[in-house]
């Protein structure tokens, strides 16, 4: 059977290319966020509380694509690198608040470089990142 007509060959395969491309940019991201001490997955838990604020662990999970064993330590590292506070709920002590600190909010300052530095390590053009984009958010739906 040739390659073409093999279903388990994996240049056959969506599943590789998605892989290995996400692989590749997460650790072009490393050499711009090494210097603020944050890596690739705490850079995104601070993207969302930069917007939000504050959140449940739940919410930024969801939000995220992160089960609760990926977040529960690095939230915790985060938190002794003073760039979070954990707490209770005061409505439903079940739920764990995440707020960032003041300096997790100057953090942001250093941070907002990165997206443009990211676009000049990426090969595509405006109109096929916003192609990209939303064909990874159809299949993530």
């Amino acid at each position: 059977m040739s390659r073409k007509n093999n279903p388990l060959s994996i240049d056959n395969q969506l599943c590789f290319p998605l892989y290995a491309a996400a692989k590749e940019v997460v650790k072009r991201y490393t050499p711009y966020l090494k210097p603020l001490g944050l890596t690739y997955t705490q850079y995104i838990v601070m993207m969302v509380l930069w917007e939000e604020k504050e959140v449940t662990s739940a919410h930024l999970g969801e939000r995220l694509h992160l089960d609760s064993g990926t977040l529960t330590p690095m939230l915790k590292k985060m938190e002794q690198n003073g760039l979070i506070c954990r707490r209770r709920s005061d409505v439903d002590e079940r739920n764990l608040v995440v707020a960032i600190t003041q300096q997790g909010e100057e953090l942001r300052q250093k941070a907002v470089k990165v997206p443009a530095k990211m676009a000049q390590c990426v090969n595509l053009s405006a109109e096929e990142a916003v192609v990209l984009y939303q064909l990874l958010y159809k299949i993530l739906d």
